[in-house]
């Protein structure tokens, strides 16, 4: 079964013209997804072609819409690691964190990481808004898959990233509502919306959208708030 996730990654890096030399390190990566999956809820994607495509491809479409060579990078509720880890695993140059709430997902990425030799890569069992207070615009680029509404995302994410930095949210294509709520919450955090990209992805008919925000200047002090308020009150 490993040779379907195998034969979707080379055709799909071929067809972003992105390099196969960490196929290996990405399929190991799926098998330790899909064995740890059976005991832990990692992923509700199974088949092993369609968490080449709709895991590790979708990740790996951001190296093709953004240059992320040489920056450090947070990866916010990154869940089973995505997009972050398939991003350092294909482009080694970038400096991960990856941060998530739950602990027991934060072993299995640590556990990823040891067994891919990634010793440079930041495992974080913390809250976004908690960690922000000692990294505070510390990173060039916050990315983020999770599923909540972008002007949540928006507070979670854009106090992390540098002036001159981006926060990229990885999207539905039907976004377009969710994205004209979050603008002026994205102002007030100091960024701006730069703009969407809209990707397919190799193999399948699935298309999906990376929102472009900018960070213009600091993000207001009070930002990020506790997280029940922000889910109470969003921007």
């Amino acid at each position: 079964m490993m040779d379907e996730m195998e034969a979707a990654l080379r055709r799909g890096l071929a067809e972003f013209d992105l390099p196969e030399a960490q196929v290996p390190a990405l399929l190991r990566y799926g098998e330790l997804l899909l064995e740890t999956n059976q005991v832990m809820n990692l992923t509700a994607i199974t088949d092993p072609g369609d968490v080449a495509r709709l895991h590790f491809l979708d990740s790996a479409a951001l190296l093709t819409l953004a240059d992320l060579r040489d920056r450090s990078v947070i990866d916010v509720g990154t869940g089973a690691g995505f997009p972050g880890l398939p991003l350092r695993i294909l482009e080694p140059s970038i400096r991960l964190t990856l941060l998530d709430s739950l602990g027991k997902r934060v072993r299995f990425l640590e556990s990823v990481c040891g067994a891919l030799g990634l010793t440079d890569v930041a495992c974080v069992h913390g809250r976004a808004e908690e960690f922000a207070a000692d990294h505070r615009e510390a990173f060039d680029i916050a990315v983020s898959r999770a599923v909540a509404a972008l002007p949540i995302l928006a507070e979670l994410c854009l106090p992390f990233v540098k002036p001159g930095g981006w926060f990229l949210a990885m999207k539905s294509v039907d976004s377009d509502a969710e994205l004209d709520v979050a603008r002026s919450a994205v102002e007030h955090l100091g960024g701006q919306v730069y703009g969407t990209r809209d990707y397919p992805i190799p193999g399948c008919e699935v298309r999906h959208r990376l929102i472009l925000i900018q960070k213009c200047r600091p993000t207001p002090k009070k930002y990020p708030r506790a997280f029940a308020k922000i889910k109470k009150d969003p921007l």
